[in-house]
């Protein structure tokens, strides 16, 4: 299977995905294939849904609008330009998945199969609904699939290479255990928003985006803010007034009222709004409803403390800040080549 064929199969994969829109799902009749899986998808939306308390039909279908909008024929070309997987030797590699947002492993699973390998797939518990209907789907393109795809709940084996996503604690034990393997480790990341008191309220309000987005449990998820002294957070609290709305869902309550109460009880100083804390704090990675913020004094200092924390970092959103800043609003829009942990997939991919 040439990797032109393969591309053609990701662009159907687009198409049928396509069909799952925020503002209504709606059967198109040139999708290959469709009989036989638009039903059960939406069947497999719904259960996701209930499987997964984080997973609202907001969420899994702002997902799949993004995955449509990527799988198709110039961004993918784009994408697999500046490589050769013409003559690849096919190897299986196995991915273990995250599960904090609505298919967050697809773009390992993806990568692989476009680069001519085979993929052996353990999913996280959290996010095991939706990717296996679209492996079948792929299947009904081209059967050679069916050898090429393969998924496990039990400890994987036979496998030249892997792709391993958690936490920083997770990430020793899989250092340790594919010591002998080529592999690409992912640990825990974070994104921070630069504020310089200059932002127009479009900036601010589209920075509620990088924040709240998935109830801010992507990578891409603002966490922190970097605000110079003095700064007055009123017009950002009145930016981000319509994602008050998240109170209605309880698990995002209840994490808000919790997180809240222990700031309170330990005397911590914070500001709060009904539905997001704000809190001084130099770590990077804030609890849910929580955001920390930090303060600056001079912005060249400040861009050595981004530089320095860098292997931390996954986002950094800014107007004129730095060369590889994403501007305010974009950080839940990520291109194929915009990778997880700043590593080039389809280059460990072409090497392994």
């Amino acid at each position: 299977m040439i990797i032109q064929l393969r591309k053609s199969h990701f662009i159907e994969l687009g198409k049928f995905l396509n069909q799952f829109r925020r503002n209504g799902i709606e059967q198109h009749e040139d999708v290959i294939n469709n009989a036989d899986f638009f039903e059960g998808f939406k069947e497999q939306i719904e259960r996701a849904i209930h499987h997964n308390g984080w997973f609202t039909p907001e969420n899994i279908l702002f997902a799949l609008e993004g995955w449509s909008e990527s799988l198709k024929s110039t961004n993918l070309d784009k994408w697999i330009k500046p490589y050769n997987f013409d003559a690849v030797d096919p190897k299986t590699v196995g991915i273990i998945m995250a599960g904090n947002i609505p298919l967050v492993g697809f773009h390992d699973f993806i990568s692989v199969l476009i680069s001519g390998h085979k993929v052996l797939v353990k999913q996280s518990s959290n996010d095991m609904i939706l990717l296996p209907i679209l492996a079948n789907y792929l299947i009904s393109l081209d059967l050679e699939y069916k050898d090429k795809i393969e998924f496990t709940e039990n400890r994987m084996n036979n496998f030249e290479a892997v792709i391993a996503t958690g936490s920083n604690n997770t990430s020793r034990y899989f250092e340790y255990y594919f010591a002998n393997k080529k592999s690409i480790i992912r640990k825990n990341r974070n994104s921070v928003a630069i504020l310089t008191g200059n932002e127009t309220t479009e900036d601010l309000i589209a920075l509620g985006h990088d924040i709240f987005k998935y109830f801010g449990l992507g990578c891409r998820s603002v966490s922190k803010l970097y605000v110079p002294e003095n700064y007055d957070f009123d017009a950002f609290y009145k930016a981000i007034a319509p994602w008050a709305s998240l109170m209605n869902h309880a698990k995002y309550a209840n994490n808000y009222d919790y997180n809240k109460a222990v700031y309170l009880m330990s005397e911590f100083k914070m500001l709060d709004n009904g539905f997001l804390v704000l809190k001084e704090d130099q770590s990077f990675g804030s609890p849910i409803a929580t955001i920390f913020y930090e303060k600056y004094s001079d912005l060249e200092a400040l861009k050595a403390t981004i530089q320095e924390n860098k292997e931390n970092l996954q986002c950094v959103v800014a107007n004129d800040f730095m060369e590889t800043e994403i501007p305010f609003g974009k950080t839940q829009y990520p291109q194929l080549w915009d990778y997880a942990d700043n590593i080039d997939t389809l280059e460990f991919l072409e090497n392994i």
